[in-house]
């Protein structure tokens, strides 16, 4: 897909890059942003984004054990109310129906209410938005059959 319509492709990269600015000006951590990234990879089955977003987690601070925990997250203590809200959402906006409710403002949901709970607007809108690109960049690298990306040497 990148190689047929590259201007897609670049414009994508530009969403996330302004996706990531959004969070670091909201005052979201990378390390946060980066579990997300790796949940929501973990969600849609994705190995290319894993193969990504596992190392920038580990890069960012992110605990190894957490990583490790990350499927089970609501059953394992050693996640943070703040990570408790992003993950949660997360998982919404990904494979619930919150999908729907959350951008149509019913935010009913035990998941939706702990993010708004747990966020500003501002960081709320930002979380939303890195859950939506790497949702797209998700389904771009299994559409397009990515490799796993080994690290270099």
């Amino acid at each position: 897909m990148d190689k047929t319509n590259p201007e897609v492709f670049k414009a994508m990269n530009e969403a996330a890059k302004q996706s990531q600015k959004a969070g670091e000006q909201a005052g979201l951590s990378r390390a946060l942003l980066e579990l997300v990234n790796v949940r929501v990879s973990q969600l849609n089955g994705c190995p290319t984004r894993l193969s990504v977003h596992v190392p920038a987690a580990e890069q960012a601070g992110v605990d190894p054990m957490k990583i490790a925990t990350l499927p089970s997250w609501r059953h394992a203590e050693i996640f943070s109310d703040e990570e408790r809200g992003a993950l949660g959402l997360a998982e919404s906006l990904t494979v619930h129906s919150g999908a729907s409710r959350v951008l149509n403002g019913d935010r009913s949901d035990d998941d939706d209410a702990k993010a708004v709970e747990t966020f500003s607007e501002e960081q709320l809108a930002a979380l939303q938005w890195a859950i939506i690109t790497i949702n797209s960049f998700n389904r771009i690298s299994i559409a397009s059959q990515y490799p796993v990306r080994r690290p270099k040497a």
